[in-house]
């Protein structure tokens, strides 16, 4: 991890760029070469790796279509330091994650919701076990990358969240 923000948010904006650009079906969901069997093995040891650093059983949940991301693992309230569970969420392209909390929305953290020494474990086993986490404030841009179908399908409404951890 970088210790300059700035700098950080720069190199995590090219991967994004970079990311988006790498061949896949005219679908989005996932790119050329995805293999599902070593996306659920890896998602399987996240699981296993929360549940341990964080004293809870941690489930995971494989039942998304349609997305471009396949993975959540949810961390109980019990676990966060606070009492309000949180969703990590796996994007099915470039080893991307993001940490949020459940609802209709899903993807904001309000502030002091989760403790910060609970995300420092979630971003520390991510990045152990080759995760990239994005942070959520540059997942709420405007998506300005390469897919023609995704600003036409969500014009002016389309973010990089939607890109990589929504429902497609």
């Amino acid at each position: 991890m970088n210790d300059d923000p700035q700098a950080e948010d720069t190199r995590i904006t090219a991967l994004l760029h970079t990311v988006d650009r790498l061949p896949g079906p005219s679908h989005l969901e996932f790119p050329d070469g995805y293999d599902h069997a070593r996306a659920t093995a890896r998602a399987l040891r996240l699981q296993d790796r929360l549940t341990r650093d964080l004293g809870h059983p941690c489930a995971l949940d494989d039942r998304n279509q349609d997305a471009s991301y396949h993975f959540e693992i949810a961390v109980p309230g019990e676990a966060t330091g606070t009492g309000v569970p949180v969703l990590v969420r796996l994007s099915n392209h470039g080893d991307l994650a993001a940490v949020t909390v459940p609802g209709p929305s899903g993807h904001g953290i309000p502030e002091g919701a989760v403790s910060p020494e609970t995300l420092d474990r979630i971003d520390t086993a991510l990045r152990d076990l080759g995760r990239t986490p994005v942070p959520l404030r540059l997942l709420h841009r405007p998506y300005d990358g390469v897919s023609t179908w995704l600003a036409a399908e969500a014009p002016g409404h389309a973010t990089w969240w939607t890109r990589f951890f929504g429902h497609l």
